[in-house]
C-alpha cells in the first residue's frame, strides 16, 4: 500500500485550508494523510457486494406530520387588537418618505 503524499499537495492543502503549518505540522499531516489513505485501501479490499447501500445506520422513517389547518381563519380575532386597521390589514405609520 504505502501511500504516498508529496510536499507540493501538503503545501496545497494547507493554501486551500487556509493554514499556516510549520515543517513539523507539514510533516505530522503528511503522515497523517498517507495513514488515512491506506485504511481507505484496506477497507477497499472488503467484498461489499451483498452490501445494500444506505444513508443511515438505523431505519429513519418520515416524522413529519400531515399539514392540516386546525384552527381556521381568525383574521377578526386577529385584527381585534390592532390600533390601526385599514379594512383587512394592520395599518402601521408611514417609516420611508
Amino acid at each position: 500500500m504505502a501511500n504516498k503524499i508529496s510536499d507540493e499537495t501538503i503545501e496545497y492543502v494547507g493554501i486551500l485550508a487556509k493554514l499556516e503549518l510549520s515543517e513539523q505540522e507539514q510533516q505530522d499531516a503528511k503522515a497523517d494523510m498517507e495513514k488515512m489513505l491506506d485504511y481507505i485501501d484496506t477497507l477497499n479490499e472488503l467484498d461489499t457486494s451483498d452490501v445494500e447501500p444506505m444513508s443511515h445506520v438505523f431505519p429513519i422513517n418520515n416524522v413529519f406530520r400531515e399539514d392540516v389547518v386546525t384552527n381556521g381563519n381568525q383574521m377578526e380575532e386577529t385584527l381585534a387588537n390592532a390600533p390601526l386597521r385599514g379594512g383587512d390589514c394592520f395599518k402601521v405609520p408611514k417609516t420611508i418618505g
